[in-house]
């Protein structure tokens, strides 16, 4: 399995896949599993100070939506061409509750030779400088601080965070990598057409990481009840998702340099996903409503896959990542064809 290992900014990871955040990573129990699923790493479901963000869970729903954009079955059994919609929130516990969850947790994750990675979300920069600083007093041994939410448009005000200027992006990073010295990943929002500028500035203050990029917000009407679908606007994701990511993390390498660590996420479906992201740039790839959709076996099977197509090219996942991306060429470097295009026309 040695193939299998990555290095994301200064950290080790026995593999490239990250269990990311979601609600199956609230209780003890799912991160458990995901642990001993085999994830390099898992991301424990984001806390911050504020209870309008928890609250905000109690009013959750989701869904999921077939390419004719009607209701589709949820579970292991859901087509492969499923979009994911949900209206989510944050942890439910206290910060304290939720800090001593997490030491636990590490300690089973250490056992597991699993990086532990406790998770904010930005609400106010203050209480985060705080929040932030207690997390590496307890010992943990990463932090990722999310400032690209979905819904904060659409939350409470000053509940969760959606940063679109790197103006912006340099003060909270600067803020709080001057507050840990614990590695720092940052994650931004798919939401703009800046993202490599918005991770650039992340870079430049301190980051040691940046995970692109979140889900999108969108807005279904039931064509049946003429209401919207979950009654509001939806965060979005799905298999579909995976060329915007790739096309972020490509750009964003091109503009930041390949030392930088980029973590892919938002499309990642299976092991192969993973391969295509880190042909794009991605030194590691977090997934999340894959396993909520499917279950914790998504995470094996996924790595078993990656390894044998790893084996397959005779590469190893560091050695895959960026070489789709390093060989990305312009329109305009393309070469002159004729009239080709004549052969897509409907006749």
């Amino acid at each position: 399995m040695d193939r299998l290992q990555c290095r994301v900014g200064g950290l080790e990871l026995k593999n490239p896949l990250i269990a990311a955040a979601g609600e199956h990573m609230i209780d003890a129990s799912g991160v458990e599993r995901a642990i001993r699923a085999g994830a390099g790493a898992v991301v424990m479901k984001s806390t911050n100070e504020s209870q309008a963000a928890k609250d905000q869970l109690l009013r959750a729903e989701y869904m999921a939506f077939g390419p004719d954009w009607r209701p589709a079955v949820w579970g292991a059994d859901a087509p492969a061409d499923v979009t994911l919609a949900s209206r989510s929130g944050l942890a439910p516990q206290s910060f304290d509750q939720w800090l001593s969850q997490v030491i636990v947790l590490d300690r089973i994750a250490r056992e597991h030779d699993c990086l532990l990675i406790a998770s904010l979300i930005l609400a106010d920069l203050d209480q985060a400088e705080g929040l932030a600083r207690q997390v590496e007093q307890a010992g943990l041994r990463a932090l990722e601080f999310n400032i690209g939410t979905p819904y904060a448009s659409q939350a409470v005000k000053g509940a969760v965070s959606t940063e679109l200027l790197p103006e912006r992006v340099r003060e909270i990073v600067a803020r709080i990598r001057a507050t840990v010295s614990i590695p720092l990943g940052i994650k931004l929002t798919g939401q703009s057409e800046r993202v490599p500028e918005l991770a650039e500035a992340a870079f430049d203050s301190g980051a040691d990481n940046v995970v692109m990029a979140g889900r999108l917000l969108g807005f279904v009407p039931d064509i049946e009840t003429l209401d919207p679908f979950l009654g509001t606007s939806l965060a979005v994701g799905g298999y579909w998702n995976l060329p915007l990511t790739c096309q972020w993390l490509a750009l964003t390498r091109a503009r930041v340099g390949p030392e930088a660590s980029l973590v892919g996420i938002n499309g990642a479906q299976s092991g192969l996903d993973i391969a295509r992201m880190l042909l794009s740039g991605a030194s590691a790839v977090g997934m999340a409503s894959a396993v909520m959709l499917r279950g914790y076996e998504v995470i094996t099977r996924s790595l078993a896959d990656l390894d044998n197509w790893l084996a397959e090219k005779g590469l190893t996942a560091t050695q895959a990542v960026g070489i789709s991306a390093d060989r990305r060429k312009s329109f305009a470097e393309m070469p002159l064809i004729g009239e080709h295009w004549r052969n897509f026309v409907p006749a």
